[in-house]
């Protein structure tokens, strides 16, 4: 593999060795194998195809200024510009990405929202939130499903489960984990009086790859339901949901997406096993049977940002003091200045600590 960041002969040399070994025959024999390779041939052209595009923005860029110096025409100065400010937004990015370099920073995302207090005010809130991390992936090339949808008796939802495919899924969206909170006029209240609601959001990596982590059945509460709403027949007539409980920590998850229980049920063992994984991480526990219970039940009341529609229109994040005023425009998924500002806080304060 590379030892720089752009070692270009290197990279070149990784995308032909990987091509041959995707070419022999036996090469999907082993599926889950080749799905790592595939991904990892995938990662290596997006390297590729991310420098060609900056050595022909810096190329474009020099052949106008060339023009201008023969021919002055602030036309071409306005296009050179529009050109490096491209380039300079690029370079933002790859920079940020830079700072991702967590054990699963690279992997997709499981997103699960769930309705806190607020009543149906929550329920709606839940939904608005699935909304804007939807158009925010959706904004940055990555794929969304939905996993898992818990229907409001009135309106919105009380749970959700999105899966993001896309690279830098989660170490983009894992600082998101932690309660919203939304103070408005309540659509649903006939004095029309000011409602605080709140909806518990959790992020997990999507690995494709099976994790191994030995659970104990006994440590497993396992239900099942009917799946409900739009989905066909076999959906609303035979019990297609499963939720499972790991009764230790009390963590729960369910999931709705395939058509069969078995389905729901191996979807299910794998959300809940990177739920585990990740929880263990951060509690740095060396086996899932010393993660402490109570520290799980405590990350639901964290409470990580406000937005307020009225009295005044305001989304602050309570760990950066990052704020705007553009609250249309943050539901509609602009969250990069917030995903930014708390990626960009690690480093700060790594960088103090220094002598």
């Amino acid at each position: 593999m590379p030892r720089t960041v752009f070692d270009v002969p290197a990279l070149n040399a990784r995308q032909r060795d990987l091509e041959q070994l995707a070419a022999q025959p036996d090469f999907w024999d082993d599926q889950q194998n080749a799905r790592k390779q595939m991904r990892q041939l995938d990662d290596v052209k997006a390297q590729l195809e991310q420098l060609r595009l900056w050595r022909a923005a810096i190329d474009d860029g020099r052949a106008t200024l060339e023009l201008y110096e023969l021919e002055p025409d602030e036309g071409l100065l306005e296009e050179s510009y529009g050109g490096l400010q491209s380039l300079k937004q690029a370079l933002d990015r790859w920079e940020l990405e830079r700072l991702l370099s967590g054990t699963y920073d690279q992997e997709g995302a499981v997103i699960t929202i769930n309705a806190g207090a607020g009543g149906t005010d929550a329920q709606d809130w839940t939904l608005m939130l699935m909304r804007m991390y939807t158009r925010w992936a959706e904004a940055h090339g990555m794929k969304v499903a939905v996993a898992e949808l818990s229907e409001g008796e009135e309106a919105g939802v009380k749970s959700c489960t999105l899966e993001v495919e896309g690279r830098y899924a989660y170490g983009y969206l894992r600082n998101e984990k932690g309660t919203h909170r939304l103070v408005r006029i309540s659509p649903f209240n006939a004095n029309d009086k000011r409602q605080t609601s709140f909806a518990g959001v959790e992020i997990m990596p999507l690995l494709d790859e099976e994790v191994k982590l030995d659970i104990p059945d006994k440590d497993l509460e396992i239900t099942t339901s009917r799946s409900g709403g739009a989905g066909g027949q076999n959906v609303n007539k035979v019990e297609t949901a499963v939720r499972i409980l790991h009764v230790p920590t009390g963590l729960a998850v369910r999931c709705t997406q395939e058509r069969s229980q078995l389905q729901n049920k191996e979807k299910a063992m794998a959300l809940l096993k990177a739920k585990l994984m990740v929880i263990a991480q951060e509690q740095r526990a060396v086996e899932i049977a010393d993660i402490r219970g109570d520290m799980v039940e405590a990350a639901w009341g964290n409470q990580i940002r406000n937005y307020v529609f009225h009295p005044y229109q305001m989304v602050k994040d309570l760990r950066t003091a990052e704020e705007t005023t553009d609250v249309q425009g943050v539901m509609n998924g602009d969250l990069d200045p917030f995903i930014q500002a708390l990626l960009r806080q690690g480093v700060d304060a790594v960088a103090e600590e220094l002598p």
